[in-house]
């Protein structure tokens, strides 16, 4: 997707809750662009030290309230973020219950349509109808191994 579109998408969902797109979100949704895998705030901040770790943490939720970014939760209760599957693409994640790295992966349309159709039946015994998936998958990174 093109920035100027993931910006156009940004400012439209942040309206609909009553939010302004301001230079310091748009600057967050840049973050998360260029980003190969969710970030934790602190990392936002290494990348951008013009950003105020406080107005990060403000501004992000912000940027869930609005459904611009999602949480990734990781080991304990830290969480990571990157932006929604709207503006970014339809992947998954590797976590490291050890250190809290999370990998972004896609994997193949086999796999998709198997995991849609393996949990269709569940999904209808209890009365919902499904509208899409994210896995994530827990395990131990090469450096935590």
């Amino acid at each position: 997707m093109a920035s100027n579109d993931i910006h156009e998408i940004a400012e439209k969902k942040l309206a609909s809750i009553q939010q302004r797109y301001s230079s310091r979100r748009r600057r967050l949704v840049e973050t998360l662009e260029r980003a190969d895998h969710p970030l934790i705030a602190t990392d936002i901040v290494a990348i951008d030290d013009d950003l105020p770790q406080s107005s990060v943490y403000r501004n992000l939720a912000v940027l869930e309230s609005a459904g611009v970014v999602v949480k990734v939760l990781t080991n304990g209760d830290r969480a990571a973020f990157e932006l929604a599957e709207e503006l970014k693409g339809h992947h998954h994640h590797l976590v490291c219950v050890q250190c809290g790295l999370v990998l972004d992966i896609d994997v193949p349309n086999e796999v998709e349509e198997l995991l849609d159709s393996g949990l269709a039946g569940v999904v209808a015994a209890a009365g919902f109808s499904l509208v899409g998936h994210r896995l994530d998958l827990m395990g131990r990174c090469r450096d935590c191994q």
